[in-house]
């Protein structure tokens, strides 16, 4: 059986909602990863038999198929294909999946997968107001009625579900700040990193959301705007950011005759659907699912990255999975990096498969949730 393999991964820094990267286009970010690859492997770009990109917000800058436009205007041969998937907060996790799945049924020998967002210039719309018209047809009202809610608001219905205290959260969100200043301080992201030149001509090298020294004391004075007196505010949430993520996979086969080195092989993917009102509790199931399905015990995986889209997120996959909270996130998440959505799964990917590499990791987990009540997991193992 045909297996895929990740040779190469790659990131551009995290930047603020209207910060040092707002002055990019994302098909420039989206470039910029994209010929990182190229560059770090030596891979011809006219064998890329195919780019899948993720990205949520397709409007605008990011309309009419942006993972092309990426393509385009790396300079890419224009023999080179490109699809722009949306799996909501998982869009990119899902472009790897389809790579995968590609390389490992034949269809293709090398494909890239990878997303962008930039929330900056493309804002994001709330789940009840996505732009002109409404998302919610008259059958979805039907069958819902008016229990949909933001994703907010279902953050605080998981807290309520498992019983999550504020200081809970916001202890949460205090130990991702603190995991990825240390990253930072100690140069930790500093080979996945591409650096990217921003509009007045600084260089952008740097997650630039990461805030040393947050303390509970801090996060408790924050407002709670989804509930008077509730438990999520912007300091236990991920933040809005802009960024972009790539990874090159292939076949184990095409990897051996180009003489590279892959970092990991992709030993399973899987997606679940769950409840649309909360929203938000699909990594629970999908890391139910996936460990089922690989047969691996929860106790051989040495990396979980579980998506901060809020702190009660992860709060509740915590309750359910009892492993040692130092294996989780070890480098920060989106609380404190921030979660550009559509690349975010790549962003995570390629966080995970160094991590997994520079520590000798054999195996890796990584979920996320995403709009809709849905969630991905994927399993990669190391190749040493």
């Amino acid at each position: 059986m045909r297996e895929a393999v990740i040779v190469e991964a790659v990131r551009t820094p995290v930047g603020r909602r209207n910060g040092i990267l707002s002055g990019v286009h994302p098909v420039d970010l989206s470039a910029s990863v994209l010929n990182a690859l190229i560059d770090r492997s030596g891979v011809s770009p006219s064998d890329v038999d195919d780019v899948i990109w993720g990205c949520v917000s397709q409007i605008g800058e990011q309309a009419m198929n942006v993972g092309r436009f990426g393509v385009m205007a790396a300079g890419w041969p224009e023999s080179v294909p490109a699809t722009t998937v949306d799996r909501q907060c998982g869009s990119s996790q899902q472009a790897a999946t389809f790579a995968a799945a590609g390389i490992i049924a034949g269809y293709y020998d090398i494909a890239v997968a990878g997303g962008v967002e930039s929330m900056s210039r493309v804002p994001m719309f709330s789940t009840v107001e996505s732009g002109p018209g409404d998302p919610y047809s008259s059958l979805i009202k039907e069958r819902y009625g008016n229990s949909l809610v933001p994703q907010g608001v279902g953050a605080e219905m998981i807290a309520d579900q498992w019983d999550l205290t504020r200081e809970h959260l916001d202890g949460i969100a205090v130990r991702s700040h603190e995991r990825a200043a240390a990253a930072i301080t100690e140069g930790r992201f500093k080979k996945q990193i591409v650096p990217i030149t921003a509009a007045d001509g600084s260089i952008a090298d740097t997650d630039e959301g990461v805030r040393a020294g947050t303390n509970l004391e801090t996060l408790a004075k924050l407002k709670t705007p989804f509930r008077d007196g509730g438990r999520i505010s912007a300091g236990n949430a991920s933040q809005i950011s802009d960024g972009a993520a790539a990874v090159l996979l292939m076949s184990s086969e095409r990897a051996n005759a180009l003489g590279l080195n892959p970092i990991a092989r992709i030993i399973a993917n899987t997606v679940v659907g769950v409840d649309p009102v909360t929203m938000l509790t699909g990594p629970i199931p999908a890391t139910r699912k996936i460990l089922d399905r690989t047969g691996i015990p929860i106790s051989e995986i040495g990396v979980f990255e579980v998506n901060e889209a809020f702190a009660s997120v992860v709060g509740a996959w915590e309750t359910e999975y009892d492993i040692d909270t130092a294996l989780l996130n070890p480098n920060g998440g989106a609380i404190a990096l921030g979660h550009p959505l559509g690349a975010s799964g790549a962003r995570i990917l390629t966080t995970m498969v160094h991590h997994m590499q520079d520590n000798d990791i054999q195996y890796g987990l990584q979920t996320i949730c995403e709009g809709g009540g849905m969630a991905n997991a994927t399993i990669v193992e190391l190749i040493r």
